[in-house]
């Protein structure tokens, strides 16, 4: 792979991206090649959650599954919060069960993700999407936590993000493209310009991030 998209919700089958689909258990499509799988925090309800779990767990015993998501915890929906924190920490239970990779949505909640990682334990890899914090206390803490970061919309539209960016080790970070129209390739190149890196070297430094975080559970 020349391209590593982290997190997209859409699938484009371009042969030089290696692309980890979003799928949610009751919208599954068997012909996505990579995929993670979970209950986001936007979708969770109440009484279908234990078949989505079942769901979630049969797919994370496919070779194909790479990651549990995305889930987490969401502070500016109407989803109850104890309701969120009991869907999230099931998820992260059959994480570790499998020993996959998770890849997390946390709006306005990371403290409460934080606690939980450190209460239950986890030690499989921890992956916050679609970062978009202009705040290096909040990305630092997350890096000595054990987090992985990863960047995409924000890092295209929102230039006070650069600071953040350039100052998240380059064995914490990956990038993606979520929901936006624009490319994985745009995204590797405003990060290349952020971290003055050439375009090869961006994606070496990716590729290993890949290998250490799914290649080794």
């Amino acid at each position: 792979m020349k391209f590593f998209n982290f997190h997209t919700h859409q699938f484009t089958n371009n042969p030089d991206i290696l692309e980890l689909v979003n799928q949610y258990p009751q919208d599954f499509d068997v012909s996505i090649p990579y995929y993670s799988v979970g209950v986001h925090p936007w979708y969770i309800v109440e009484d279908r959650i234990d078949a989505d779990l079942q769901i979630i767990e049969e797919k994370l015993k496919e070779h194909n599954c790479l990651a549990i998501g995305e889930c987490g915890l969401d502070k500016r929906i109407e989803i109850p919060f104890e309701q969120q924190i009991l869907a999230f920490e099931k998820q992260l239970a059959l994480a570790e069960k499998y020993k996959k990779p998770v890849v997390i949505h946390c709006v306005a909640a990371f403290q409460e993700v934080i606690a939980i990682k450190k209460k239950m334990k986890i030690s499989v890899p921890m992956i916050i999407h679609g970062f978009s914090k202009n705040n290096n206390q909040i990305a630092n803490q997350l890096i000595k936590e054990g987090f992985y970061i990863s960047f995409g919309k924000y890092l295209l539209k929102n230039p006070d993000l650069k600071t953040v960016f350039q100052n998240i080790p380059n064995d914490r970070f990956f990038l993606e493209t979520d929901t936006i129209e624009e490319n994985i390739q745009q995204v590797y190149e405003i990060a290349s310009k952020y971290k003055e890196f050439k375009n090869n070297e961006l994606q070496n430094i990716i590729s290993v991030n890949y290998k250490n975080v799914f290649q080794s559970h």
